[in-house]
């Protein structure tokens, strides 16, 4: 019994409404559905702006996490050049000249390998200069040259010039 009681006033329910629907004028009904179709326009352009949106959100973070990156390298090559220039510099005041010329060339190579790739600017040209000095002194210090500490001391200074900029 419950059932058809149940039943009965979901006919009488589904009757009620769409006698409703049609009592109203036809102007109204297209008035509405223009209304819902603009908004559904600009709901979709309004997507449209947020994903653009997002997608420069994005490509901005990938340029700066890209740029950071590229700084990390590029500070991490230039203290370790300093750390092998440092210590060649001790090799040549104890007149090992041989592992004192090893140490400038794995400097100098590792300053061509962080700036290899990079954009060519103003610190990447600082960076081969520093390089190509310290192929310069490696070679006199390879031929046993006394080499002075002011040099040492130069390249120490220029190697930390990079670094602050």
């Amino acid at each position: 019994m419950l059932k058809f009681i149940a039943v009965l006033l979901l006919v009488a329910g589904a009757f009620a409404v769409g006698y409703y629907a049609g009592q109203q004028p036809v102007g109204t009904l297209q008035g509405t559905v223009s209304d819902l179709t603009h908004r559904l326009e600009i709901s979709e352009e309004t997507i449209k702006d947020a994903r653009q949106s997002l997608k420069n959100l994005s490509q901005t973070a990938m340029e700066t996490t890209a740029g950071i990156e590229r700084d990390l390298r590029r500070r991490k090559a230039l203290m370790e050049a300093k750390s092998q220039v440092v210590q060649a510099k001790a090799y040549v005041l104890d007149r090992n000249y041989s592992d004192g010329a090893k140490e400038l060339t794995e400097a100098a190579s590792t300053l061509e390998a962080a700036v290899k790739g990079a954009k060519s600017d103003a610190s990447t040209q600082a960076m081969l200069d520093v390089a190509h000095a310290l192929r310069d002194t490696r070679i006199e210090v390879a031929m046993g040259k006394m080499v002075p500490l002011k040099k040492f001391d130069d390249l120490q200074r220029r190697i930390d010039q990079s670094l602050d900029k």
